[in-house]
């Protein structure tokens, strides 16, 4: 029987079904039995030794670091027309084990298939043979900046909208200078991508560009790990440019970053709802598990009718997302007109849905759902993070309504 939530195995290929399995081992063999251990690691201020090094060594025994490098790199070949429903199965096991983790993992996913798109090629036999040869390599995205973030994909494209981080050619080289905030992987990533304005006379979207920035090129410096509620073993970074230098053959897109970046930011959406949904799942397994055998009232939990709705409620929900995800990411793989209002749809679903699954499976606990050695609050602070990730709620239904109605949709932004 397939699990509650998860895409039935008759709809997988058999390349799919080995990798998930293969995850699913990773998972419970490795992943959930280290977290179960020690409920108070998550919590500890030394960021460099919270995750040890073999929780990753273990990742890549198992091949889950290679998910989207090419393959003459020793990476996992995906077939691209199911690449972003791989993904989701995928990242949906991982997140059932740990978000944080899952988080960690899937950067690098994404930031493959990016660098493969638009890399030239000898930076790419540079850095995706450095990225395979060491478990604990990480990369990140910048994008984000302290006074700018999803608001700047509503439809306010001009020059006052523009990002911050600016980067100036000049004697074969590119200087950037700015700020990056709520990086994930920012603070132990080796290799950035990162954002910047090479043009302030136009807007976000003609005047953005992207570079391969290496974490020990002069002029980077991370900040500050942001200690987040939950996904903690992720450590999500504040980075500054100062008069930073890279060489001009680091530019991966000029003027068009965001519109190239599209081999990121769709999928993206569609692991960010995967890895909700995974938290969901594993909550309502393990919830499932206690109403079955803990006893109350002289019964055990389920025989309770209150109790069998909130179970009941709990497995629908995590149906219908499911279901949603899958949808959506067939729409990205088969790029669909439709793709991008779905993955919004699906992002602001799950995170909804799933934090509520989560707060049943809390409640249905009592007392012990807020107990740290129960293991059972971990799941809800591990999902509310959701509601803001790759877009607040309220600016992703913004978007969906302007792709739903772009004739008569208000634009959210700009001047009174």
């Amino acid at each position: 029987m397939d699990r509650v939530g998860e895409v039935p195995g008759r709809y997988l290929s058999d390349e799919q079904r080995l990798m998930r399995e293969t995850c699913r081992r990773y998972v419970d063999d490795v992943v959930r039995p280290f977290i179960a251990a020690d409920r108070e690691r998550e919590w500890s201020f030394d960021v460099a030794t919270r995750l040890p090094a073999e929780i990753l060594v273990e990742a890549d025994r198992a091949g889950l670091r290679g998910l989207g490098v090419p393959e003459q790199y020793g990476g996992v070949g995906l077939d691209p027309a199911a690449q972003s429903q791989t993904f989701s199965i995928i990242a949906t096991e991982l997140a059932r084990g740990d978000s944080g983790l899952a988080d960690k993992l899937v950067q690098n996913w994404k930031i493959s298939v990016l660098l493969h798109a638009l890399a030239p090629q000898h930076l790419q036999d540079e850095w995706f043979a450095r990225y395979m040869a060491d478990p604990q390599f990480l990369m990140a995205h910048c994008l984000t900046e302290p006074r700018g973030a999803s608001d700047r994909w509503l439809p306010y494209n001009v020059p006052e909208a523009a990002m911050e981080t600016r980067a100036v050619r000049e004697n074969g080289h590119w200087t950037i200078n700015g700020r990056k905030q709520f990086i994930s992987n920012g603070y132990d990533a080796s290799l950035y991508v990162v954002y910047a304005n090479t043009n302030p006379s136009v807007g976000l979207l003609e005047g953005t560009s992207s570079f391969l920035v290496p974490r020990d090129t002069p002029g980077l410096e991370v900040t500050r790990c942001n200690e987040t509620v939950g996904g903690r073993y992720m450590n999500n970074g504040e980075i500054v440019f100062e008069d930073c230098r890279v060489p001009e053959d680091h530019l991966l897109a000029h003027g068009n970053a965001l519109g190239k970046a599209g081999v990121y930011f769709r999928p993206g959406k569609i692991i960010v709802a995967a890895k909700n949904l995974g938290i969901g799942i594993a909550a309502f397994e393990d919830t499932a598990a206690w109403v079955q055998q803990r006893v109350q009232g002289g019964r055990i939990l389920i025989k309770h009718q209150a109790v069998a709705l909130r179970v009941a409620a709990m497995a629908t929900k995590l149906e219908a997302v499911s279901a949603l995800l899958r949808r959506a990411a067939i729409a990205v793989d088969e790029d669909s007109p439709d793709a991008t209002r779905l993955c919004d749809m699906v992002k602001v679903f799950a995170s909804q849905e799933i934090l509520e699954v989560c707060q049943h499976a809390v409640e249905l606990h009592g007392g012990y759902g807020a107990m740290l050695e129960a293991g059972i609050e971990k799941y809800f602070r591990d999902a509310a993070v959701y509601l803001h990730t790759d877009a607040t709620v309220d600016v992703a239904n913004f978007k969906i309504t302007k792709t739903l109605f772009p004739a008569t949709a208000g634009t959210y932004a700009g001047p009174e």
